[in-house]
């Protein structure tokens, strides 16, 4: 710990060499470097002495690139977020014990300072136990093999190691100075993670943990609150809080704490073979709105960027890699709008409140009908903040509120932030939409690509080389013992492969037996997880797919010695629930060979050679060093990479700074690395063709209950971050387990194609012309009352062309627009002459900007759809990208 005197002269110090050094003024080093202490009582967060209201974005740091880094924190500011959350990844920064990692995507401490530069504050979830759909929960597998150990309880020798990596990242903080208290952006920690949800599998032992976490965690002296979620039981001045769909309803258990809400859940995360979740913008927004209508303070959103499962973090099982989360900033870090865009006006509009929140100590509650209902926060100085709520899930209600009549639509929250004037409304959204493209232009592609081109696709290569993986012995560091070891325990999760050899020998009698019952022996194994085969005289003979599911797997044998190979694969560990330490992987109960005349042979019985991994993967022919040493032989024009091959090629990355993907649709189930990184699991597994419907937001979300792609591989693209690229010559190599066609690999760009806006006389003026007038703190003001509607392209982009511009009553939606007999003629002028070229503009919606009313007492709307186009390809002309 640091004195106060040497932190003082420290802070002076640093506050000096950015003046001098950087030559910037005190304001903005003061930004970086003046200390403030972070409390709480019952209503919110004291941040240096004052109160706030914060919105929080979770953005998880090795789900992306640290050149993604920056860009992801400017656009949760932009969006409205004064805070960023991350967990802590046990795993990765110590993957040996007592060996720390913090390099690269887990350069911890550089994302923090990231977040302190941006001026954002900072919530550090350490957990350690982190779920997070992440391999094993964030736990490092070696910490399963300490003697005695039971993970999550009062367990002495977890608890040793727990407190240990703790303390090691609080002294770490403390360090880079990081703490609010020394001029950093950690405003808040976090012990633990839904313990509630598990504790009572514990006992008396899970209730003496909860309470030596608590302790342990405050005893580390980090100056800043710690909370745990989920944690009803929450020890003295520990916060417990919320996670979930909805947390309007929850309260904390002490009357001295604050209502936090720590995983805003918008969105799920999804299976291979499973659906893919969304979850409306419009519930989204409802549930926040609600939250703190009704007293609470703090709020994050799980994910705002969910990113990617790069190499082999995803957790599950069979959670794939895509971390996307219908989050408002998606996997490869462009906006999702219009989520993106109304959640930024929906913390515009609780800013606007905020004065009147923070200064309340309690809430005035109206019931205006049946199933609506108002919450008035009066705070000093006159000022004066409500909220409307109609929580009907069907219609709309009109109800009279402080002497006025207000329309509040179906499961909605209209924002009065002077108790008077509406700014916001939940259910209507003003944001634009953005479309999704993920094909290449053809003027981004060089001419031995475009020759390559096919159905719109860059297909990267026509030259392929393949190398068999021997399903036989291939290492030195083998074992022979008699029995079956479980997985794990072999492994160390080192590999997702483990291979099983023996041998079986079979007599005459029993090829005869097969021979005349026309029967098959059979490997019978009780209970399986995630992927089993069984290989016979060096040929795959049968495979399984499931969740510790019993295998009956027909084999065939013939008469004397068979060599007999099993291979137990994982696809990523269990990440949820308690006893995690016992949850193995592989065979478990009874692994036999039936059938056979003289009787079933308990295989657990035998002598078995044990082999961890594949040869490939520990040889590394995936990176550039080593690639080249292994004998590599060429791959016919459109031939399949068999079962268990790995293949390579070489390509050009499209230019640009559009996202990049690898269409792998073509492949079955493998892993696959770009110039040696690793960029995760495939797996060409289709999503059951029910379940997706036509979606409403109201009433209750679920993770079911908006969810698409039925009937489609649950995922194909796979994100290659730019930074992992260079301009040719990348090397991409994939293991293929189930075999597929290489050559129909594609490479992608991702980005925002087409944006959409739809926005009427009724819509609210736009946010930033709402303020408090200093001499009138209790009202708030508008410099002008007109809507408007906005549209924007991602960045090295411009909108090249108008597709189609109405200012009327146009009916569709984007994509599918359609003019009606009230269109003001000047339609597309207009927007074309405010639009084109340009990365955004703006129009306001009103008749003299069209130049008259085209239809005099009608609710006038207009409706815009935009292509954006490279900036560098605008030169060429828009009409070459239509």
């Amino acid at each position: 710990m640091i004195g106060g005197d040497r932190r003082g002269f420290l802070l002076r110090f640093l506050l000096l060499a950015c003046l001098a050094v950087l030559r910037l003024g005190e304001a903005e080093c003061s930004a970086y470097f003046q200390p403030f202490n972070v409390s709480y009582d019952h209503r919110a967060l004291i941040i240096g002495g004052k109160r706030r209201m914060l919105n929080s974005a979770g953005i998880h740091y090795p789900r992306a690139t640290p050149e993604m880094w920056p860009d992801l924190i400017a656009k949760s500011k932009e969006g409205g977020a004064d805070v960023v959350q991350t967990y802590v990844f046990w795993d990765r920064h110590e993957p040996v014990r007592g060996q720390y990692y913090f390099e690269g995507r887990f350069d911890i401490v550089k994302f923090v300072k990231l977040v302190r530069d941006a001026g954002l504050y900072l919530h550090l979830r350490i957990g350690p136990y982190v779920c997070a759909e992440w391999n094993f929960g964030g736990f490092p597998v070696w910490l399963r093999d300490i003697p005695g150990i039971i993970f999550r309880t009062d367990n002495e020798p977890f608890k040793a190691e727990m407190e240990r990596f703790v303390k090691k990242i609080v002294d770490l903080m403390r360090e880079e100075m990081l703490f609010s208290w020394q001029g950093g952006p950690i405003i808040m920690l976090q012990i633990e993670n839904e313990y509630g949800n598990i504790e009572s599998s514990f006992g008396q032992g899970g209730k003496n943990y909860v309470k030596w976490a608590a302790g342990m965690a405050l005893g580390l002296g980090a100056g800043v609150p710690w909370v745990m979620c989920r944690q009803a039981d929450a020890p003295g001045s520990v916060i417990n809080a919320c996670n979930g769909y909805y947390c309007d309803g929850f309260r904390p258990n002490s009357g001295n704490k604050p209502s936090l809400w720590t995983e805003d859940w918008d969105g799920w995360y999804a299976s291979w073979g499973g659906r893919l979740p969304h979850r409306p913008v419009e519930d989204l927004a409802f549930a926040v709105a609600r939250f703190f209508q009704r007293g609470g303070s703090f709020q994050n959103y799980y994910m705002y960027f969910g990113g990617t499962n790069f190499g082999r973090t995803s957790g599950g099982p069979v959670y794939i890699t895509s971390y996307d989360y219908d989050a408002p900033i998606d996997e490869f870090g462009l906006k999702s709008q219009p989520k993106w865009g109304h959640l930024k006006d929906l913390h515009g509009a609780i800013k606007l409140c905020e004065r009147a929140l923070v200064s309340s100590d309690s809430v005035h509650y109206l019931k205006l009908g049946p199933l609506q209902e108002a919450h008035i926060y009066n705070g000093t100085e006159g000022m004066c903040s409500a909220f409307v709520a109609n929580v009907d899930q069907h219609r709309s209600a009109t109800v009279h509120f402080l002497g006025k009549a207000y329309t509040i639509p179906p499961w909605s929250v209209s924002i009065l932030p002077d108790c008077r004037n509406i700014v916001f409304n939940t259910a209507k959204v003003a944001a634009q939409t953005s479309i999704k493209s993920t094909e290449v232009p053809y003027s981004n592609l060089s001419l031995g690509q475009i020759i390559l081109m096919r159905n719109g696709h860059s297909y990267i290569s026509k030259s392929w080389m393949s190398l068999a993986e021997p399903n036989a012995l291939w290492s030195n560091d083998t074992f022979t013992v008699q029995g079956i070891l479980e997985h794990l325990n072999v492994t160390k999760d080192r590999s997702d492969y483990l291979w099983y050899f023996t041998r079986i020998h079979v007599s005459d009698d029993d090829v005869a037996f097969w021979e005349e019952n026309k029967v098959s022996p059979k490997i019978e194994i009780d209970s399986m997880r995630d992927v089993f085969r069984v290989f016979v005289n060096g040929q795959l003979a049968g495979s399984v797919v499931g969740h510790w599911v019993k295998v009956v797997q027909p084999i065939k044998l013939v008469q004397g010695y068979n060599k007999l190979v099993l291979l137990s694969q994982t696809v990523g560990l269990q990440n949820y629930g308690a006893f995690l330490e016992k949850d193995g992987a592989g065979f478990r109960g009874k692994v036999k060979l039936t059938g056979l005349k003289s009787g079933d042979i308990d295989l657990s019985k035998l002598s078995w050679t044990y082999q961890v991994g594949l040869s490939g993967e520990f040889r590394k022919i995936y990176s550039i060093e080593e690639n080249e040493k292994a004998e590599w032989t060429d791959l016919v024009q459109d031939d399949a990479c068999p079962a268990f091959t790995w293949c390579k090629t070489f390509f050009d990355s499209p230019e640009g700074v559009d996202p990049v993907a690898l269409n792998l649709g073509s492949m079955g189930k493998g892993q696959a690395w770009v110039n040696g990184h690793h960029i995760g699991r495939y797996w060409n597994s289709v999503a059951p063709k029910d379940g997706c419907q036509k979606c409403d937001y109201w009433g209750p979300y679920h993770s079911e209950k908006c969810t698409t792609n039925c009937g489609k591989p649950t995922q194909t693209r796979y994100h290659v971050p730019r930074s992992w690229l260079k301009s040719s010559d990348n090397l991409l190599v994939i293991f293929e387990e189930f075999g597929g066609n290489p050559f129909d690999i594609s490479v992608e760009l991702h980005t925002s194609e087409m944006v959409c806006g739809q926005v009427s006389e009724t819509h609210y003026p736009p946010l930033h012309r709402w303020s408090y007038p200093d001499s009138l703190l209790g009202t708030i003001s508008i410099d002008d009352p007109t809507p408007e509607m906005y549209l924007n392209c991602e960045e090295g982009h411009v909108i090249g062309s108008i597709e189609f511009a109405s200012y009327g009553t146009p009916k569709g939606g984007c994509r599918n627009f359609q003019r009606s007999s009230c269109h003001a003629a000047d339609s597309e002028h207009v927007v074309k002459e405010a639009c084109e070229g340009r990365n955004s503009c703006s129009i306001k919606i009103s008749n003299a900007e069209f130049g008259g009313d085209p239809c005099r007492g009608i609710v006038k709307t207009l409706a815009v759809q935009a292509r954006c186009i490279s900036s560098a390809s605008s030169k060429l002309g828009a009409s070459a990208f239509k």
